[in-house]
């Protein structure tokens, strides 16, 4: 165990060592949240991959397909559907958007100052939530896997997260994160290979797990349940701030179409090794905590060293993502809120520093929120719901080049919230279909419907 340890510690410095000495040269709020806009399809398929991937994802998609089998894994493919859709029509066309570093941006040139702020906000409050749930993921992976006090795993992990997000920008995130994709590529597809093996095969893994766990919906879930759940994970996290960064980031539209698709092919096969691994988990052990279930696995199945290996991948999946969303709540905090509700311009250096001191803030909030709070989840879920209703359908119409109108975005918003509070708390969301799809809905047809009512009144003069 001695040498799994020093592989964890060594690869921990090691992070942290790139990340600040990254931060070297950053001179502006641009650089900050975008870096060098000259990054390969390569480098921005492994950071998109490596900020997607956090603890939901994986530990979190093993212990559900514990429970549920693999109709999650079917339902999280929505998000690869979601990946390869943006690739597709999408990012291709971020070349008509210059100088653009995060939502409000591109909100701003649609609908107005208003929108920007708007979408500022509920874009700081999505990623601090997201943050607290990796912080909290910290806490009980340093805590599971090394035997660590919660407090202690959250304090080291995210101060690491904290410290090089903030001295080394987007810069230090995508460096970290090629190289926390490199190592989870590796470590979570041997896990699930050395477990196989242990039981002997594939077919005996089938043969030990309840047959409802390999069908679909399987579980008790309906099929209106489960495409809910499939449709909550093709909107809950498009276009979310770290992922517009990501599409603002390459050397051209090209590059960054390409290593969007990428990155959504290579999601398609990877959620189905982490589901996987609960399935091993439940033919290993069948009275196990299915949350303990991807972290039984590997202290379980893998040899000393590889083990070692495994566990550094776990913690960059939590930090691959807290410091993506990080980031994004800086950014989007100073360029899309603080900024636009200044009478007078900050100085570059001056928006740097507080971006730096928002990072800084939002990850010490984060670790106290983690820590006072008991579920963070609930929290997650309550801020996706706020999300993909208020902003998905305006800001997809922006970068698909639509006629739109200030009147469109603001109907949709009123009804997209209108609609999930009505489908989630009056009706308490009937044949298990979540909000968001409903909210979603009603944003789009009001959207279009007050769209065209507001341009068609406009006449030919009506801002595209």
């Amino acid at each position: 165990m001695i040498l799994d340890y020093a592989i964890i510690i060594l690869y921990l410095l090691g992070i942290l060592c790139l990340g600040l000495w990254s931060g070297k040269g950053m001179k502006s709020l641009q650089d900050f949240s975008v870096s060098h806009r000259s990054y390969s399809s390569l480098v921005v398929f492994a950071t998109l991959s490596a900020s997607f991937i956090g603890g939901g994802f994986s530990i979190g998609n093993a212990e559900k397909v514990f429970r549920l089998g693999i109709v999650n894994i079917a339902a999280l493919w929505g998000f690869s559907l979601k990946e390869i859709l943006v690739a597709r029509f999408i990012a291709p066309r971020t070349a008509h958007f210059p100088g653009v570093i995060s939502v409000g941006d591109l909100m701003d040139r649609g609908y107005g100052k208003t929108a920007r702020i708007v979408a500022g906000f509920f874009s700081v409050f999505l990623c601090a939530g997201i943050v607290g749930a990796q912080v909290k993921g910290m806490g009980v992976i340093f805590n599971v896997f090394l035997g660590m006090d919660p407090l202690l795993g959250i304090l080291i992990g995210c101060g690491i997260v904290i410290a090089y997000s903030t001295v080394g920008g987007m810069r230090a995130v995508v460096l970290t994160d090629v190289i926390q994709f490199c190592v989870l590529a590796i470590g979570l597809p041997a896990a699930l290979v050395f477990g196989v093996v242990k039981l002997g095969g594939v077919a005996a893994v089938k043969a030990a797990v309840p047959a409802e766990h390999l069908s679909i919906p399987g579980c008790g879930m309906t099929i209106a349940g489960f495409i809910s759940l499939f449709l909550t994970f093709l909107l809950g996290e498009t276009l979310v701030p770290p992922y517009v960064q990501r599409l603002f980031i390459g050397k051209d539209a090209g590059h960054t179409a390409r290593g969007t698709m990428l990155s959504g092919l290579f999601s398609i096969p990877f959620f189905a090794i982490t589901g996987a691994i609960g399935l091993v988990a439940l033919a290993l052990d069948p009275q196990l905590d299915p949350n303990l279930a991807m972290p039984y696995v590997v202290r379980t199945v893998l040899p000393l060293g590889v083990r070692g290996l495994v566990i550094a991948g776990v913690i960059s999946i939590v930090m691959s993502s807290a410091d993506s969303f990080l980031n994004g709540a800086a950014t989007c905090w100073i360029n899309d809120v603080v900024k636009p509700l200044r009478r007078r311009p900050l100085p570059e250096r001056r928006e740097l520093m507080l971006a730096k001191m928002t990072n800084c803030v939002v990850g010490i909030l984060a670790v106290v929120f983690a820590i006072k709070i008991g579920s963070v989840l609930d929290i997650l879920i309550y801020a996706y719901n706020f999300w993909a209703p208020v902003i998905v359908v305006p800001l997809a119409a922006v970068l698909l080049g639509a006629r739109v109108s200030r009147a469109g975005f603001a109907a949709g918003t009123f009804a997209g919230v209108t609609g999930v509070l009505l489908w989630n708390r009056l009706l308490n969301t009937p044949a298990g279909v979540e909000g968001l799809a409903i909210g979603v809905f009603c944003n789009l047809v009001a959207f279009v419907v007050a769209n065209k009512l507001s341009l068609k009144d406009a006449g030919p003069r009506a801002k595209e």
